[in-house]
């Protein structure tokens, strides 16, 4: 089978199912008659840019992350002001510690913008590191998670 067909097929189920891990999105796929290995369910998922996120019962399930429209600098400040909890500068990166699982859709926020100060991000279920090339660009970065993090508890 095609790629494209293939991801257009995982696109479709993620959307229409509440879908989790790569275990469950292999079972659909097969379901639908589609044999995938699960190192090309996750070459699939990078490439896609599906990221997981909690739906409104609290159990996670994939997602496609939309980037690029021309309000991703307000989706980072709407962010950061929602889930951010607490920054710390360490010489050319922040720690970022957010609400639990929302660090990896901050962090694909901050990744799409391609912001000059940020080299990249690594997140973890609640926890985004910002690497940023020298002291200045994360300092910059550091008042900015600082400037919105305090928009939002005020």
């Amino acid at each position: 089978m095609k790629k494209e067909v293939r991801q257009a097929k995982i696109e479709q189920l993620i959307t229409q199912n509440e879908i989790g891990t790569q275990e469950e999105l292999m079972d659909v796929l097969a379901q639908e008659g589609i044999k995938a290995t699960q190192a090309t369910i996750s070459r699939d998922i990078r490439e896609m840019r599906i990221i997981k996120e909690p739906n409104g019962s609290g159990r996670i399930r994939y997602t496609i992350f939309k980037g690029n429209s021309p309000s991703e600098e307000e989706k980072m400040y709407a962010a950061i002001s929602d889930s951010v909890t607490d920054v710390t500068l360490v010489q050319t990166m922040n720690v970022v510690h957010t609400l639990p699982r929302t660090a990896n859709v901050l962090s694909a926020i901050i990744d799409d913008l391609k912001k000059e100060e940020v080299v990249g991000t690594i997140a973890g279920y609640d926890t985004i590191l910002v690497i940023s090339k020298n002291k200045e660009d994360a300092k910059i970065m550091n008042d900015l998670f600082n400037k919105y993090l305090r928009i939002g508890r005020s």
